[in-house]
């Protein structure tokens, strides 16, 4: 049986942001259980313009689109933000349509609260673009798992979690794929 392709998706384009220290130890988690091919997907290099305002024959927005359709699910690296997501993930959020339908996606969320509020909106966001959200949900604390707010360095209960949440993201994106 063919692996599922995994995008893991920094959810900030941020100078200074945490998102890839968070998904780089998401990936190497999915990379030792070797069930999926997990790649690190940054919007940052796509340069999307905002969503309406561009002619619709940016490069990025070609490449993005063709990226997202490779992809069979998504681990979202969130961060909040005033209470929700990140103007650019929801930019990127909207700059694609049929590329999310029918595809399962997990979330990691970091912030003061866990960043759980931000899930939260994103959860909404996702059920309107047809992807199927997972029950568990790893939320990281910039208080005690980034030292000095700046160097991840996640507690060890953690690992249990983004397992828990990787078997869910594989389990629904391997039979949602029945479907595309």
């Amino acid at each position: 049986m063919e692996k599922l392709n995994i995008g893991i998706i920094l959810g900030s384009t941020r100078q200074g942001r945490l998102s890839p220290q968070v998904g780089n130890w998401v990936k190497e988690i999915g990379d030792q259980r070797g069930d999926a091919n997990y790649e690190i997907v940054d919007i940052a290099d796509y340069k999307l313009p905002f969503y309406g305002e561009g002619s619709g024959d940016e490069s990025g927005l070609a490449a993005w689109s063709e990226k997202l359709s490779r992809l069979d699910g998504f681990v979202f690296i969130v961060q909040e933000y005033n209470h929700s997501i990140t103007g650019a993930l929801k930019n990127a959020l909207d700059s694609a349509r049929d590329e999310w339908n029918n595809k399962a996606a997990g979330i990691v969320s970091y912030g003061s609260t866990g960043g759980a509020r931000a899930a939260e909106h994103l959860r909404g966001i996702l059920g309107e673009l047809l992807v199927a959200d997972v029950r568990v949900h790893p939320t990281l604390s910039l208080y005690t798992d980034f030292e000095n707010f700046r160097t991840f360095k996640p507690a060890e209960l953690h690992l249990q979690n983004v397992n828990a949440m990787l078997d869910q993201t594989i389990a629904w994106s391997g039979a949602l794929k029945t479907l595309r």
